[in-house]
């Protein structure tokens, strides 16, 4: 199978890179840096037609992962970087899709499980969930992401692609023992005896292990008659107090200082990124997945955060599962 991953040199791009190339599917990455690889990597700047669309022809899969990080503050230039870097390359992708004679049978495009409401009393999925932006008294930097979040889908849908099945991925916080993710972060606050509520504890944090979220990307694949919005989210999102007692429970660590709002505020200023990334209520789950026949190794946290705690603790790399994926139908 041939797989063009887009923004892949980012830690999620590289989870995927990784399962591909350790399944030995022809991988290939689009990079606005490249870097040595085990696989292909080739630039591009995300905006502009290249080279590389001569790949798209006879690949089986497309995954798009590419967009600035939101782990910054909003200021105007890095709102317009955030914009332009998802709604160009999603943009391009498209077009080099069009323009090919036998285009990829399946794109899979990434979004982000904040584009749903703000809320404590029910989960959001699929088919019920409640888009967010009518929420009363909603933060500049809130309506912001949530801008983000439908530029980005509506570029994606306005996409002129017939002949490619297209699968809007609107996951949670991708957990996996690799530095620099949300994981790490989490862990090293909670090794410093920093891991304890941050505000009032009671928003909710969804998230998705790294493993379920790769056997969810290979199980898109092997499924045709899924397309569409699918949320890639474990079934049981719980709230931050409780999500930081379990990770404290299972690095063995018996307290964590709590932090107020205001110290989340004065916090996220000093590390120039938004508050909004720890206080938004965010509870999501999957319904087409399950409702599919996916079954999560990982539907619960306490489950989640020891086997990430222990791999952390044995300093091995993001699991490799090795899939029996074929490569789809061709032309």
């Amino acid at each position: 199978m041939k797989v063009i991953i887009a923004g892949g040199s980012g830690q999620v791009g590289t989870i995927l890179s990784r399962a591909f190339h350790a399944a030995g599917h022809e991988t290939i990455v689009l990079s606005r840096h490249p870097q040595p690889a085990p696989w292909r990597v080739l630039p591009w700047d995300g905006e502009t037609q290249g080279p590389w669309g001569s790949e798209f022809e006879n690949a089986d899969v497309v995954i798009n992962l590419a967009g600035r990080s939101v782990n910054c503050r909003y200021g105007p230039t890095n709102r317009r970087i955030i914009m332009e870097s998802r709604v160009n390359s999603t943009r391009v992708i498209g077009e080099a899709i069009a323009r090919t004679a036998c285009p990829p049978r399946l794109w899979l495009q990434a979004s982000t499980a904040t584009i749903y409401a703000h809320r404590y009393d029910a989960p959001n999925d699929e088919v019920d969930g409640i888009l967010g932006g009518d929420e009363p008294n909603l933060p500049d930097t809130w309506v912001f992401s949530l801008g983000i979040a439908n530029a980005w889908e509506r570029t994606f849908h306005e996409a002129d692609t017939p002949q490619t099945r297209k699968v809007l991925l609107r996951s949670a916080i991708v957990m996996s023992p690799d530095r620099g993710g949300a994981f790490d972060v989490f862990l090293r606050l909670t090794r410093l005896g920093l891991g304890g509520r941050a505000g009032n504890g009671r928003q909710f944090v969804s998230w998705i292990h790294d493993e379920d979220f790769i056997r969810a990307v290979f199980w898109l694949i092997e499924h045709p008659e899924l397309d569409g919005v699918v949320n890639l989210s474990a079934p049981h999102p719980l709230p931050n107090a409780d999500f930081m007692r379990a990770l404290r429970r299972a690095w063995g660590i018996g307290f964590g200082l709590p932090a107020w709002k205001w110290m989340i505020e004065v916090g996220t200023f000093f590390l120039r990124t938004e508050s909004e990334l720890v206080l938004k209520s965010r509870r999501v789950i999957s319904r087409r997945l399950p409702e599919s026949g996916f079954k999560f190794h990982y539907s619960t946290w306490d489950k989640a955060a020891q086997d990430l705690c222990n791999r952390v603790r044995k300093k091995r790399p993001a699991t490799k599962i090795s899939p029996t994926t074929q490569a789809v139908e061709s032309c």
